[in-house]
């Protein structure tokens, strides 16, 4: 008898961790979802005058959960782009609504130590005369600091913009 409620525990046990187990895209946006809230920071650019002295990051969990929505504004810059991250089946996937006119989309991984979220290009919709975003990376420092690394190309040109944000609520 007990050989039998062996035998039954085994594949229940097996079947309960297959449900219960967290894919890494859906470990990974558990993680940007703890960088929910406002942020302080400033931008330095391979191009001068994408610095910005005063950057303010919005992060919010939104549609139930669903989707994570990233806002950047700044003082010295006129536009307000908008990044939504969110997960598509057993992907992680990123779509920036850009200030250039497009919606590059990314998909993300994590690196192997979990610290950083990792996102390359897929494809981008609308119009890439004047350039679109290409790569970004979101890494993990305390939990009142992070960085992000955005990566865009604007013809034969690459440019990063490193963004090193402090945590206000």
């Amino acid at each position: 008898m007990n050989v039998v409620r062996l035998m039954l525990s085994i594949p229940l046990i097996t079947l309960a961790s297959v449900v219960f187990a967290q894919s890494e895209a859906a470990r990974s946006f558990d993680k940007l979802k703890t960088l929910a809230g406002s942020w302080e920071g400033r931008v330095t650019s391979d191009v001068p005058e994408f610095n910005a002295d005063s950057v303010h990051v919005s992060l919010r969990v939104t549609s139930a959960g669903n989707a994570l929505m990233h806002e950047t504004t700044s003082p010295e810059q006129s536009e307000d782009p908008i990044t939504m991250l969110y997960l598509d089946g057993d992907r992680l996937l990123l779509t920036h609504y850009c200030d250039m006119g497009n919606r590059p989309r990314m998909q993300g991984k994590s690196s192997s130590d979990g610290k950083m979220v990792d996102f390359d290009f897929v494809d981008v919709e609308g119009n890439i005369r004047h350039g679109h975003m290409s790569h970004v990376s979101f890494t993990f420092i305390d939990p009142n600091h992070h960085t992000e690394e955005w990566t865009s190309i604007m013809g034969d040109k690459t440019i990063r913009a490193r963004i090193n944000l402090q945590r206000t609520k």
